[in-house]
């Protein structure tokens, strides 16, 4: 692949970007440079936020390097996960994205990330000028769906240790990589559960 027009800084970014869309449709290396020009390449600190709840989501995020996480903030200032994003990943606020409302979740970064950002009116004339994109995006919908629709499941079905469980089967490349109150926060449980859960796991395991 050679996207010669594009800043050498930002070749890895795009070039990564490429590889990931062709997982999902055709797209010529020439669209896809054409293209390239509606996504924004950003860096966000560790901590540095994307979006926060009560402003308009303005962006949904193709991850380059990096970890990002969305989460909400209930009255007793407990935080909640709802996702979290690494390479290959997108994240946005996608009822906010869509309706121009204001957000539910805060997005930041969990670590130094860069990313790619496309904003909705940049996104519709996208995918009016290279309409394969329109299968792209709904595709990546329909897997946010069937995500969803799994953890909503295993949340109102499964014990505690079951969806520790299936976290390690769908996401083994986030265990080692977030910190344990992280992990315990999007599996809805405390950290000190999750502790006793590992030791219980550990002892079968020996």
């Amino acid at each position: 692949m050679s996207l010669r027009h594009i800043n050498n800084k930002h070749n890895s970014i795009f070039e990564r970007l490429y590889r990931h869309i062709l997982n999902y449709i055709e797209l010529s290396e020439a669209q896809f440079s054409e293209s390239t020009r509606f996504f924004i390449p950003r860096s966000i600190r560790r901590k540095d936020f994307l979006c926060r709840a009560g402003e308009v989501g303005r962006y949904i995020a193709f991850v380059h390097r990096g970890c990002l996480r969305s989460y909400t903030i209930d009255k007793k200032g407990a935080e909640h996960v709802v996702q979290f994003a690494i390479e290959e990943w997108w994240i946005a606020d996608l009822y906010s994205f869509l309706t121009n409302e204001p957000a539910t979740y805060y997005i930041d970064a969990l670590e130094d990330s860069e990313v790619l950002l496309l904003d909705r009116p940049s996104q519709e004339e996208l995918c009016a000028q290279f309409p394969r994109y329109e299968r792209f995006f709904r595709l990546l919908l329909e897997r946010n769906y069937i995500a969803n629709h799994r953890r909503i499941a295993a949340t109102l079905s499964l014990s505690a240790g079951e969806r520790y469980l299936l976290f390690l089967q769908t996401y083994p490349q986030l265990v080692e990589r977030l910190p344990q109150h992280q992990i315990a926060s999007f599996l809805g449980i405390t950290p000190e559960s999750l502790s006793r859960i590992r030791r219980k796991l550990a002892r079968k395991t020996t």
